[in-house]
């Protein structure tokens, strides 16, 4: 686990058995960040920061949605922020939060054995850069996590907006009836569905989770409770974009299925225009034709006489399919 002792002159980061001596200090707060849970991580949670035991599991085991629990002197957020993997599928990279008045401690994971460590970082790492350089000055634990939160955010509209991209594209490909093979075109339309839906999940469970966190949350300051606020309001914005590029891709999947359905319609028609103009045909041939042509001898005759007939029922056939419109 990664601990660094923030303020607004110093960020630095300070090994674990400073950890007491930093809590007592009131110039700053402590961000301790685990990659990994382990004993040692639930030791520490249990025993120095008294973390409640339903908190602890929480944050022990996966959670399939966002969560939040109040207690007296901390917060317990759950989210998640998504990564798309191969064949579609979409992971749900878990960072759970407990935030306190002078602490800020950020837990990854359970992670999927296919995830790269570095991925389920990417967030906390790109804060902590933003801290080491200076570009980044929390006043208080709130505001760190704003900071982290409002960069799972970024990412995620950045997901969504690479989707769009993507939706544009297969719109593009239905307007111009230039698919070739439909059945990869429709994985590739229900891929892309399937990515945006899951973004709009995790950014829709997520504002009900600060819409939650901001009306229980007691020990925050003024700036701190504004920033969830507008935690709450990004996610809001994010799931309302993905909602609205899922009902264009619906518009577009409905209108490739309608010009499907079109041609279908139109090949069976054919199809039976073919039936009706053959079956008369077919008729006589079956009934005369073992009696025109036989082994012995042909009845050449008879059997012109019923090919020009059946070449002038044909035409006239055709000819009355023209009128009726179904060619």
């Amino acid at each position: 686990m990664d601990l660094r002792w923030v303020s607004g002159t110093e960020v630095a980061a300070r090994p674990l058995a400073d950890l007491p001596g930093l809590l007592a200090r009131d110039d700053g707060f402590v961000w301790i960040d685990v990659p990994r849970w382990d004993e040692e991580v639930e030791a520490l949670l249990d025993g120095t920061f008294g973390v409640h035991p339903l908190a602890l599991e929480r944050a022990r085991e996966r959670n399939h949605i966002a969560l939040v629990h109040r207690y007296p002197d901390h917060l317990f957020i759950a989210i998640h922020s998504p990564l798309v993997g191969t064949r579609g599928h979409v992971h749900y990279l878990e960072l759970d939060q407990f935030i306190g008045e002078h602490f800020l401690i950020t837990v990854h994971g359970p992670l999927n054995p296919v995830v790269a460590l570095d991925d389920a970082l990417r967030e906390t790492r790109e804060v902590a850069e933003r801290l080491e350089k200076g570009r980044l000055r929390p006043s208080s634990p709130f505001a760190l996590t704003y900071a982290i939160v409002s960069t799972v955010v970024r990412h995620e509209t950045d997901l969504v907006n690479e989707l769009a991209r993507q939706v544009g594209l297969l719109e593009q490909t239905v307007i111009s009836a230039i698919e070739e093979e439909p059945q990869g075109f429709l994985g590739e339309l229900f891929t892309v569905r399937h990515e945006l839906l899951t973004v709009k999940t995790m950014a829709t469970q997520a504002s009900e989770v600060y819409r939650r966190a901001v009306t229980i949350v007691d020990f925050a300051p003024p700036d701190g409770l504004a920033k969830m606020r507008d935690v709450l309001d990004q996610y809001e914005r994010v799931a309302s974009i993905a909602q609205s590029q899922l009902e264009f891709l619906m518009g577009v999947t409905e209108f490739y299925r309608a010009r499907t359905d079109t041609k279908m319609t139109i090949a069976g028609e054919k199809l039976a225009v073919i039936a009706a103009l053959t079956l008369p045909i077919t008729a006589i041939s079956s009934v005369m034709g073992m009696n025109v042509i036989v082994n012995s001898s042909t009845h050449w005759p008879l059997l012109v006489t019923l090919l020009v007939l059946m070449v002038s029922l044909a035409l006239l056939l055709l000819r009355w399919a023209k009128r009726q419109g179904w060619w």
